[in-house]
């Protein structure tokens, strides 16, 4: 992977796990708190300047309740079969056309009819 795809998926990481804080409508200071890790490093991982561990990202899948496997995919640290496999959620969580609300209403609808199914 080039440097410049490496730098890609890290803005890319970055920018998701910051929609899915403010979707969680949780601080960069509160995510820190959950995550065990501190505000700058957090607002570092946001900006794409910091490439975390596979730890850091389960910690933030955990505190997002987002699967590890979907974050892993946006550093390339997943195989292709694997980043193919996002769930619905997932989805609807990485979706820019649709807006914060948006996506929050499309979550509960989804978990709605899926809780429905169990």
């Amino acid at each position: 992977m080039s440097d410049s795809d490496e730098r890609t998926h890290l803005v890319g990481l970055g920018a998701f796990i910051r929609s899915q804080r403010r979707l969680a409508k949780l601080s960069q200071r509160e995510l820190a708190k959950l995550t065990k890790l501190s505000d700058p490093y957090v607002s570092q991982i946001e900006r794409g300047l910091h490439e975390p561990s596979v730890r850091v990202l389960r910690s933030l899948g955990n505190a997002l309740n987002i699967p590890a496997e979907t974050l892993l995919s946006y550093v390339g640290l997943t195989s292709s079969d694997e980043a193919n496999e996002v769930d619905t959620a997932a989805s609807i969580r990485q979706d820019s056309k649709l807006t914060e609300a948006q996506k929050a209403a499309m979550l509960e609808i989804y978990k709605g009819f899926t809780e429905a199914d169990a």
